[in-house]
C-alpha cells in the first residue's frame, strides 16, 4: 500500500501536537529580574528543567518589584501560579493559615529532601507542624570592605564595634564615606541595618528570646541597639545620600572605588562587588559583621521561597519544579552564573561543580557560613523571622528614629505592641532552637 507524503506529514505534525497537548504546564511567578538575569533562569533553569521532564511545560513570569502584592491578590481569588514564590517565611505563616498553601510532606518523603537539605531550614519552613514551604537560598548580612582601601590606609577589618566606629571615624576624617548604603530603590534595605545592630548589640540569644515571645522588644538590650545604630546614622556613617542611592548596584560601584570604604550588607551583592570592583582595579573582603562581644555575627537569612498553591491543578509538577532546583546541578549552574542569590541550602556541597569565574571570596564565605549555621552559631534576620505587619512597620519606623521624627522608645513600643498582636494570631514564623 503506498502512503501519501502528505499523509506522512500530517501524521507527523498531528503526533507532535498532541505531545504538545500532553504537557501540563507549570507557571511560576519571579520577582524582579534584568534581561541577563531573566537569560540565566532561562539557561539553566527552565530549558533544562523541561528536556528533562518531557510531562511538564515550566513558564516563568517576571512580576518586578509588585510580586507580592499581585500575589497576594492572586491567591485570593485562585488565580495564582502553581509554583508560589515568596519573599520570605513571614510570608508563608499567614498563606499557610488561610489554608492557600499545599503541605509539602509526602512530596519531602517522596523527593527525600530530609536527607538533602539542611535541617534548620525545613523547620523553617513549617507551620503547624507541617512542611509548606523550602527557601531557595540562605544568606547572611556582614560586612563587605574595600581591602585594598584599608591596606593604603594600615586600617584592619573590625572584629569588635569599638574597632568599627574606631575604622568609621578615621574615613570620616579622610573623606571616605563609612558605610556604602542607599534605600532609593529597596526600602527594605532599611531593615538589613536594623538586623545587624539588634544581633551585633542585643545578641542573638536575646533575639530568639524576643522572637519566641519571652523577651519585650523594649527590653534594654533592644534599646541599646537602636541608639548604637542611631548613633551611627546621626554620625553620618551612612553618608549624604542614602535615601538617592540604589541598594545594589550604586553602592558596590561606591565601594569598590573607594568613595566608601565599607557596605554593609548581605551575600546577596556578591556578584555586583565582583563586577564592580574587577572595573575599579581594587579587592574586596568580607568578615561577618563586628559584635559587641567580638565574635563574627552571621544573621541568618531566608530571601525566598518555594511553595505550592493547594489550588494548583498540577501539583506534581510543580513539586518536580521546586526539586530540580534543590539539586547540585543547579546550585552550580547559577551560583557560578549568578553569585550570591542562589545559596540552596544543600546538605552535601561534594558532588556541586562550580565554574572557574566563582571568586574565591564567595566560595569561603559560603563555607563559612555553612559551618556557621550547622554548629548552631547565628542569628536572626528580620525579614526572615518577623511576621509581616511588625516588619513592615521596622522598614517604616526605623527611618522615623533617624530622622528625629520618634524616639527610640516609642518605635520599640510600636514593634512590640504589632509582634504580640501577630504573635498571639500565630503568624510568626517558626523559630529554630537554639
Amino acid at each position: 500500500m503506498k502512503t501519501s507524503r502528505f499523509a506522512i506529514t500530517t501524521a507527523v505534525l498531528l503526533g507532535a501536537a498532541q505531545g504538545a497537548l500532553a504537557q501540563e504546564p507549570v507557571s511560576w511567578w519571579y520577582e524582579l529580574a534584568t534581561p541577563e538575569q531573566q537569560k540565566l533562569i532561562q539557561q539553566h533553569i527552565i530549558e533544562p528543567f523541561n528536556k528533562a521532564n518531557a510531562d511538564y511545560a515550566l513558564t516563568v513570569d517576571y512580576r518586578g518589584s509588585e510580586l507580592d502584592k499581585q500575589l497576594r491578590v492572586a491567591m485570593l481569588s485562585g488565580n495564582g501560579p502553581d509554583v508560589v514564590y515568596t519573599a520570605g517565611p513571614s510570608y508563608v505563616a499567614p498563606m499557610a493559615q488561610s489554608g492557600q498553601l499545599l503541605a509539602l510532606d509526602d512530596y519531602a518523603t517522596k523527593f527525600k529532601w530530609q536527607e538533602r537539605i539542611l535541617p534548620v531550614f525545613l523547620k523553617m519552613g513549617e507551620y503547624n507542624g507541617k512542611l509548606y514551604a523550602l527557601p531557595k537560598t540562605y544568606e547572611t548580612v556582614g560586612l563587605f570592605y574595600n581591602k585594598t582601601l584599608f591596606e593604603k590606609n594600615s586600617w584592619q577589618a573590625p572584629k569588635t564595634l569599638d574597632e568599627l566606629e574606631k575604622v568609621a571615624d578615621s574615613m570620616l576624617e579622610a573623606g571616605v564615606t563609612p558605610f556604602a548604603a542607599g534605600n532609593a530603590d529597596w526600602r527594605g534595605a532599611n531593615e538589613w541595618f536594623v538586623t545587624l545592630a539588634l544581633n551585633a548589640v542585643a545578641g542573638p540569644d536575646n533575639v530568639n528570646k524576643a522572637l519566641r515571645g519571652e523577651l519585650p522588644w523594649t527590653s534594654e538590650p533592644f534599646v541599646q541597639s537602636i541608639d548604637r545604630l542611631n548613633g551611627w546614622w546621626k554620625k553620618g556613617y551612612f553618608g549624604k545620600n542614602y535615601f538617592s542611592l540604589t541598594s545594589a548596584e550604586q553602592t558596590a560601584d561606591m565601594m569598590a572605588s573607594g568613595r566608601a570604604g565599607m557596605m554593609p550588607t548581605g551575600t546577596w551583592q556578591f556578584q555586583n562587588v565582583a563586577s564592580y570592583s574587577k572595573k575599579a582595579g581594587s579587592e574586596a573582603g568580607f568578615v561577618g559583621f563586628p559584635s559587641a562581644s567580638g565574635d563574627p555575627v552571621f544573621p541568618l537569612g531566608i530571601g525566598s521561597t518555594f511553595s505550592i498553591a493547594s489550588r494548583t491543578k498540577n501539583p506534581d509538577g510543580a513539586a518536580a519544579v521546586i526539586n530540580y532546583v534543590f539539586s547540585p546541578e543547579v546550585y552550580g549552574s547559577m551560583n557560578s552564573a549568578w553569585q550570591g542569590e542562589w545559596n540552596i541550602p544543600l546538605k552535601d556541597l561534594s558532588s556541586v561543580q562550580m565554574g572557574s569565574d566563582v571568586t574565591p571570596l564567595f566560595t569561603e564565605t559560603m563555607k563559612n557560613l555553612s559551618s556557621a549555621v550547622s554548629a548552631g552559631n547565628y542569628g536572626y534576620t528580620t525579614w526572615t523571622f518577623l511576621p509581616p505587619a511588625t516588619d513592615s512597620y521596622l522598614i517604616n519606623g526605623i527611618e522615623e528614629v533617624w530622622l528625629g521624627k520618634i524616639s527610640t522608645a516609642d518605635f520599640l513600643t510600636k514593634l512590640d505592641a504589632s509582634f504580640q498582636k501577630e504573635l498571639k494570631a500565630k503568624k510568626v514564623p517558626a523559630i529554630p532552637a537554639r
